[in-house]
C-alpha cells in the first residue's frame, strides 16, 4: 500500500490527542473560519446510490456539518465505492463517509485520510449452521456450503472468511461459497446450503422475524469487532484544515450520532465516535490477499 501522506497521517491523531482540552473551552468557534479558502465542502457516502436517497437518510447529517464546520456543504452522489475512489483521484469529493473494507480499496488507491469514525454495537460476524445440520464446529464445514452475502461484504464476506482461515479451512478449497445477499438466511433455514456468514445482528433479526429461537440456527463461531466505519478525507486537502475538521467532529460527536443513528436500519444506533489509525483495518487486507483478491489492494 503506498503511504506518501504518511507524515501527515501521523501527526493528525496527535492533533486529536488535544481534543479533549480543546471541548472544554467555552467559545471554541472564536478564531475566523479555517474554511474561509473553501467555497464549499463536498460529501459522499460511498455505499448510497443517488441524491434522492443521500437527502434521505443523510440531509440531517449534511446540515449538522454546515453548522458544525461553517462552511457550505454539498452532496456528491456516486453509483458505488468505486465512483468514489475516482473522485477522489479526480478532486471532486473532500470528505467521505464509508464502510471498512471500501477504505481500504479508498486508502490503497488515493492515500485518503481516515480522520474518525463510529464504532457500532454489535458489529462482528458469525457462522451458523442448522439444528440439525450435524455440524458442531466450523472444521465441521469443509465440504459443504455456505452462504455469504456479496464480495467485499465487511461482516458478510471478510468476517466469515476470516472465522473460517481462523479454524483451519482454506476458504477457496474446503469450502464452496455462494453469494445469496438477503436470500442466505432463508437458504439455510430450507436447507439449500450447510452454513451462513455473515453480521450477528442481522442474524438475530432474522430469528426474531421468522419466531425461530438460536437454538434452531447455533452459531458455531463468532468473530471480533470489526473495524469501525471511517469518515475519510481528501489527501489534497491542507493539513490545518484537515485536523480542524477532525477537531470539530469529535466537538460534536454527540449531535453526528444523533442524526446518524436512524440511517440504514439503524444499524449505527448505540455506537460511539472514535479515533482509528489505518492499521486497524489489516483484518480486511489480509482477508483479501488470502482470498486471491490482492488486487483491491493496489493504487
Amino acid at each position: 500500500m503506498k503511504r506518501r501522506n504518511f507524515c501527515l497521517y501521523s501527526a493528525l491523531f496527535v492533533v486529536s490527542g488535544c481534543t479533549t482540552a480543546t471541548t472544554q473551552s467555552s467559545n471554541p468557534f472564536q478564531s475566523p473560519s479555517p474554511f474561509s479558502k473553501l467555497e464549499k465542502l463536498r460529501f459522499a457516502v460511498s455505499d448510497v446510490k443517488g441524491l434522492e436517497d443521500l437527502k434521505k437518510d443523510y440531509e440531517p447529517l449534511r446540515l449538522l456539518l454546515t453548522k458544525i464546520l461553517e462552511t457550505k456543504v454539498e452532496f456528491v452522489p456516486v453509483d458505488s465505492y468505486i465512483a468514489v475512489v475516482s473522485a477522489l483521484q479526480q478532486d471532486q469529493v473532500d470528505l467521505v463517509f464509508t464502510g471498512p473494507s471500501e477504505y481500504v480499496v479508498m486508502r490503497a488507491r488515493t492515500n485518503a485520510v481516515p480522520i474518525a469514525a463510529i464504532e457500532r454495537q454489535n458489529y462482528y460476524s458469525i457462522l451458523a449452521t442448522r439444528s440439525n445440520s450435524g455440524i458442531k464446529s466450523v472444521q465441521d464445514l469443509k465440504g459443504k456450503t455456505i452462504a455469504l452475502w456479496e464480495l467485499g461484504s465487511t461482516s458478510g464476506y471478510l468476517g466469515p472468511i476470516k472465522l473460517l482461515i481462523d479454524a483451519g479451512l482454506d476458504p477457496k478449497v474446503d469450502v464452496t461459497i455462494k453469494l445469496l445477499g438477503k436470500k442466505g438466511l432463508p437458504a439455510l433455514k430450507n436447507g439449500d446450503v450447510d452454513a451462513w456468514g455473515g453480521g450477528f445482528v442481522r442474524h438475530e433479526k432474522f430469528l426474531k422475524d421468522e419466531k425461530m429461537t438460536a437454538t434452531d440456527l447455533p452459531i458455531l463461531a463468532k468473530g471480533v469487532s470489526l473495524p469501525s466505519d471511517p469518515f475519510v478525507l481528501n489527501s489534497k486537502l491542507e493539513a490545518g484544515l484537515v485536523a480542524n475538521i477532525q477537531q470539530r467532529i469529535f466537538q460534536n460527536q454527540a449531535e453526528i450520532l444523533a442524526v446518524i443513528a436512524p440511517v440504514d436500519g439503524a444499524k449505527f444506533t448505540g455506537g460511539k465516535m472514535i479515533e482509528i489509525q489505518d492499521t486497524d483495518f489489516d483484518v480486511i487486507r489480509q482477508v483479501y490477499k488470502v482470498m486471491g483478491q490482492g488486487a483491491f489492494l493496489q493504487g
